[in-house]
C-alpha cells in the first residue's frame, strides 16, 4: 500500500513538473503534535512518529527522522523502499542538503506553503534561486491523492478559570501589550496554538492529548482577536472572549486579514514558527521575534505553582496504584503492555480533577523500551510476564496543570548489568535534581549532570534530558530545556527563571535488551542572594516510588543514597493518604531507607 501510494505520488510530480515535493509533520501552526487531518506523512510513508521529514523526488522517496526513532522508522519502514535517513548520524545531509544538491537550473521544489515555516521556506527559497531552481507553495500536493482524508477538527472550546489560570485575559494582554510597544510594534500576529490558549484562557481538544484550539490570534494596541471556527465556541466561550474584548472571526480569513496591514504597520511575529503562507501575505514590515506568550507562559505564577503541586500528588496517586497492581499482578494474570497502560490511564481518569491523558503514554517491555517513543498497540502489544523490565511514560491534564513521568519498573530477576544501568538513570535525575546554580544559567550548563553517570560507562542518549511542561497545554514547552548541545530551531535555550518547571529525563537504551527511564518535573525556585549573585536550585514536584528493585547501592554515593532516601520519605507522606491499608503497607516497603 506504502509502495502504492508513493509511486502515485511520483506520477503526480511527473504530471506537474516538479521535481520534489517535501512533505513534513506540521500543521498551519508549526505545532509537535498534529490532528489527523494533518498526518500526510503518516499517509504516504507508513511511520507513525511525532516527528520526521519525507521528500519525494520523481525516482526517489526518503524520510529525515531523529534519535528518538531510528529503531522504529527501521520496523515500519521495511519493504517500503523509501530510504531511512537518520538526523546528526554521519555523512547524512540535511533535508535542506538534500533538496540543494538535487535541484538545479529549472527543477520545482513544491510544498504547502502553510506547513512549512517561514525561515524554512525563506531558506529554500535563497538558495534554491542561487540555482536557477523554483518553488511551489500554492497547492496541497500530498493532499490531491489522500483518499478519506479526515476533517479539520472542530471540537468545542472550554474556559479555564481564574482560579487556574492566575491571571486574568485583560492582564495578560496588558502584559503583551507591553513588550509590543518595547519592541516598536502596533500588531502582534500569533500562529502557535498553545500561546493562543494560554493568551486567552481558553482550552479545546483539536489535537489528540493537547488541549488547544485550531486558531490563529492578532493582538493590536486596543484590539484583540482570534481566528477561529465560531462553532467550536458555545454561548459561554462567546461571553468570556467578549468580556475580554477578544472579536472572533472566520479561522480561514487570518490570511486575507494580514494581508489588510499597511506597509507602515510594524508586526510582531516569530517567523521560525509562523507558517510560510502568513508570513508572505504581510506586506507590512515584520519585526521577527520570540513570542513574547512564550515565556510568560513557561514561568509559572505563584497561583499555577500551586496548583501544579495539587496535580502532582493526584498523579503519584495513580503511579503508585499502578506500580502497586504491577509487581502484585505480573505473571500472574493476562496482561500486555497496551492493556498496562490503559489500566494506568483508568487509574488517571478517576483522579480529582482529571482532562485526560497529556500524550499518548509509552509502554514498553524488555527490548521495546528501548524505542524511546515505542507505541503499543492491542494487536502487536507485547505479553507482560514476572520477568525483565516495563517502561512506562505517561501523563495527565487536570484542572492543576499537566504531568509528565517515566518509571522503569523490575517484574523479575535482573542481572547485574541492568542494575548498574537503572542505578546510573537514577543517578543521572540526582544530578540535576539536586543542583544549585547562579541565576542566567542555561540548559547546557546542567545537562552533564544528568548525562555523566552513562558517559562514566562509555554510553549515551539520542535525546535531550528535559523539556518544559504547560499548564493544562502542551506537555512540551519551550523557551527552557536541558539538552548537552543546542539545536537549530529548538526553543530551549533561555535562562532558567523561578517559577520555570522541567522535565528531567535521562535514560539508557540497549537496542534488542532493554530500555531504562526515570523522569520527575522540577520546579525552578529562587535561594540566596549575595556577592556572588542570585543563587537558584530546583525542587522536585513528581511524586512516585522508584523502584528500588533496580537500584545497586554499591554504584551510589552518599549523598546520592540521602537524596533517595528523602525523596522516598516525601513519596510516603504525600501519597500515602490516598492508599488503601494494604497499598500503603506495600509503599512503605517500596519507599524505605537504603
Amino acid at each position: 500500500m506504502i509502495r502504492e501510494r508513493v509511486s502515485d505520488l511520483q506520477n503526480l510530480l511527473k504530471e506537474k513538473n516538479i521535481s520534489a515535493v517535501i512533505i513534513p509533520t506540521d500543521d498551519f501552526h508549526m505545532s509537535e503534535y498534529v490532528g489527523d487531518y494533518f498526518k500526510a506523512r503518516n499517509y504516504f510513508s507508513g511511520f507513525t512518529g511525532s516527528a520526521g521529514v519525507m521528500v519525494v523526488t520523481q525516482d526517489e522517496a526518503n524520510l529525515w527522522v531523529d534519535g528518538r526513532y531510528f529503531i522504529q522508522a527501521e520496523r515500519q519502514l521495511a519493504n517500503t523502499g523509501i530510504i531511512q535517513r537518520n538526523m546528526g548520524e554521519p555523512g547524512v545531509p540535511t533535508v535542506e542538503e538534500y533538496i540543494v544538491s538535487k535541484l538545479g537550473e529549472g527543477d520545482v521544489l513544491a510544498f504547502d506553503g502553510r506547513v512549512i515555516s517561514y525561515n524554512a521556506g525563506k531558506s529554500y527559497a535563497e538558495k534554491l534561486a542561487a540555482k536557477g531552481a523554483k518553488m511551489s507553495t500554492e497547492e496541497d500536493i500530498p493532499g490531491m491523492l489522500w483518499k478519506d482524508r479526515p476533517a479539520l477538527s472542530a471540537e468545542k472550546a472550554y474556559v479555564l478559570p481564574v482560579e487556574f489560570s492566575g491571571k486574568t485575559v485583560k492582564e495578560k494582554l496588558s502584559d503583551v501589550r507591553a513588550v509590543m510597544a518595547a519592541k516598536g510594534t502596533d500588531v502582534h500576529v500569533i500562529t502557535s496554538l498553545d500561546d493562543i490558549a494560554w493568551l486567552y484562557n481558553i482550552r479545546g481538544n483539536d489535537v489528540l492529548c493537547t488541549p488547544v484550539v485550531l486558531s490563529f490570534a492578532v493582538v493590536t494596541m486596543d484590539k484583540a482577536y482570534i481566528f477561529a471556527n465560531p462553532s467550536v465556541f458555545d454561548e459561554a466561550v462567546m461571553a468570556h472572549l467578549t468580556e475580554s474584548g477578544v472579536e472572533v472571526k472566520p479561522y480561514e480569513e487570518v490570511y486575507s486579514f494580514v494581508k489588510g496591514f499597511s506597509k507602515e504597520t510594524k508586526v510582531l511575529i516569530d517567523t521560525r514558527n509562523a507558517n510560510y503562507a502568513i508570513v508572505n501575505s504581510i506586506s507590512a514590515e515584520i519585526v521577527s521575534a520570540p513570542n513574547p506568550e512564550m515565556e510568560m507562559k513557561a514561568v509559572k505564577n505563584p497561583v499555577e505553582v500551586e496548583n501544579y503541586r495539587i496535580s502532582h500528588i493526584q498523579d503519584g496517586v495513580a503511579v503508585t496504584k499502578f506500580m502497586y497492581w504491577l509487581k502484585k499482578n505480573a505473571g500472574k494474570i493476562p496482561m500486555t503492555e497496551y492493556t498496562a497502560q490503559e489500566y494506568l490511564s483508568q487509574l488517571r481518569y478517576e483522579r480529582p480533577n482529571n482532562l485526560g491523558l497529556s500524550f499518548t503514554p509509552i509502554s514498553g517491555y524488555k527490548e521495546n523500551a528501548a524505542m524511546m517513543h515505542y507505541s503499543a498497540s492491542p494487536e502487536t502489544a507485547k505479553e507482560i510476564t514476572n520477568e525483565g523490565m516495563l517502561l512506562v511514560d505517561s501523563g495527565g491534564h487536570y484542572w492543576e496543570g499537566s504531568t509528565d513521568i517515566t518509571r522503569t519498573f523490575i517484574l523479575g530477576p535482573v542481572s547485574d548489568e541492568i542494575k548498574k544501568h537503572f542505578t546510573a538513570v537514577v543517578r543521572g535525575v540526582i544530578g540535576i535534581s539536586r543542583a544549585r546554580f547562579l541565576e542566567g544559567c542555561v540548559g547546557v550548563n546542567f545537562d552533564i549532570l544528568a548525562r555523566l553517570p552513562m558517559w562514566e560507562m562509555d554510553l549515551d542518549y539520542k535525546c535531550g534530558t528535559g523539556h518544559g511542561v504547560g499548564y493544562l497545554l502542551n506537555v512540551h514547552e519551550g523557551p527552557q530545556g536541558f539538552r548537552w548541545r543546542m539545536l537549530p530551531n529548538r526553543n530551549e535555550s533561555a535562562p532558567f527563571a523561578e517559577g520555570m518547571i522541567t522535565t528531567v529525563e535521562p535514560g539508557i537504551y540497549i537496542e534488542g535488551s532493554h530500555g531504562i527511564r526515570t523522569e520527575n518535573e522540577v520546579l525552578c525556585c529562587k535561594g540566596e542572594a549575595n556577592e556572588y549573585g542570585q543563587f537558584m536550585y530546583f525542587e522536585t514536584i513528581t511524586f512516585a516510588p522508584i523502584d528500588l528493585d533496580g537500584i545497586a547501592p554499591e554504584y551510589l554515593t552518599q549523598y546520592e543514597r540521602e537524596w533517595l532516601n528523602n525523596y522516598h520519605a516525601q513519596v510516603f507522606e504525600k501519597i500515602s493518604p490516598w492508599l488503601t491499608e494494604e497499598e500503603t503497607e506495600w509503599l512503605k516497603e517500596y519507599t524505605r531507607a537504603i
